[in-house]
């Protein structure tokens, strides 16, 4: 995990688990102060005057009560051999990483390529039919061929179908948890979770020792969508965690689709309704899919997650300006909220050098707050 510091890392797992401070909050503390860190080192008057925390968040950020539990909670991730994924490192995932509402830390374990240049989700329902589970274990063998990785919940059902097939055909899976990484739930696949980190594994957002509380699976669900490029729903009620997967699939602007089941079969009302409401595009085949997507089995090896601009010079530049432009080379089209994390910069001075390098015609500005090198 390269990139931040060993103590801003544990400032960070403080941050998440400072009660009453969420994500959205964490990161206008560390857009503004410039670290963690800093945050921990800040006065009240300071953190006040920061849009959005009031003084209950300040209070208790200034209390550090979660630093001594976050200094633990980091030395024990390295003692199980557990990854822990901060939204400013490189590996943390850049699906996730344009998403107002994404995790600050994910923890995962396993062999997982996050950035793979194709990641389907799949979802359903506990109470999967025969018909679903030979579409599933159809879908998982004709995605091999694309060598897509599939994203999924680990739960009972449609879950747990799709990962197993996957460990059948050597396709990369990543079981997303609502507990923490050494609450294995449901216990029963506690095998298949270990199968999987051969390739692929599980993540979570959720400190160790967190029990699957109820509330926590929505956030799943939405970590789930987060990560797929689009999400297929094999069977699903009228209720239930796949269509809150599809509400969050489209607000990411994921593609969605449904497979169609029989009329008044309850696995399938789910599905037909999103087909019905036009929330969800039809699934017939891979194939179809494929083509509706333009995959083709000859660009296995490019990813538009990986293209990058090769050739820039700085010379010429401050060293501010400098460090940005090289950011912008490494990453590709880049938040100002994460170019601020990563090099340091207070929001108001970055904005300003970015006009800058408007201006100079080597930076243009992009929908959603992101800037890339023309």
């Amino acid at each position: 995990m390269e990139g931040i510091s060993e103590a801003e890392k544990i400032c960070i797992l403080a941050l998440v688990q400072t009660p009453g401070v969420g994500s959205v909050t964490i990161r206008q503390l560390i857009s503004y102060c410039g670290s963690a860190s800093k945050v921990f080192d800040a006065d009240y008057k300071k953190l006040i005057k920061i849009p959005g925390v009031g003084d209950k968040v300040v209070k208790a950020v200034l209390s550090k009560s979660e630093l001594h539990w976050a200094e633990k909670e980091y030395l024990r991730c390295q003692k199980e051999y557990i990854d822990l994924h901060f939204f400013t490192d490189q590996t943390y995932p850049l699906r996730l990483k344009p998403l107002y509402d994404a995790p600050i830390v994910l923890y995962s374990r396993g062999e997982i390529d996050f950035n793979a240049n194709r990641a389907v989700g799949i979802v359903g329902t506990r109470q999967i039919s025969e018909y679903g589970k030979a579409v599933t274990e159809t879908i998982i063998r004709d995605l091999e061929p694309y060598k897509a990785l599939v994203v999924s919940g680990l739960a009972y059902g449609v879950d747990i179908t799709a990962h197993r097939a996957c460990i059948k055909h050597n396709l990369p899976t990543i079981g997303v948890m609502a507990s923490g990484l050494d609450v294995i739930y449901p216990a029963t696949h506690k095998r298949t979770a270990e199968e999987m980190q051969v390739n692929g594994g599980i993540v979570t957002e959720n400190t160790l020792q967190t029990k699957p509380d109820f509330m926590r699976f929505p956030a799943r669900n939405r970590i789930i969508a987060g990560l797929s490029d689009v999400v297929i729903v094999v069977e699903s009620g009228k209720k239930g965690g796949s269509l809150i997967t599809v509400e969050f699939a489209q607000n990411y602007h994921r593609d969605v689709y449904a497979v169609p089941g029989m009329i008044g079969n309850n696995q399938s009302e789910g599905c037909n309704m999103l087909i019905r409401d036009h929330k969800a595009s039809i699934f017939t085949s891979v194939e179809d899919l494929a083509t509706a997507l333009n995959w083709t089995l000859n660009n296995d090896a490019t990813s538009t997650l990986e293209q990058r601009p090769q050739h820039i010079s700085f010379e010429g530049f401050t060293q501010d300006e400098g460090q940005v432009l090289s950011m912008l080379k490494q990453k590709g089209p880049t938040q100002i909220d994460e170019l601020a994390w990563q090099s340091g910069l207070h929001l108001n001075k970055l904005a300003t050098l970015l006009l800058n390098l408007e201006f100079q015609g080597v930076v243009r500005s992009l929908p959603g707050k992101k800037y890339s090198l023309i």
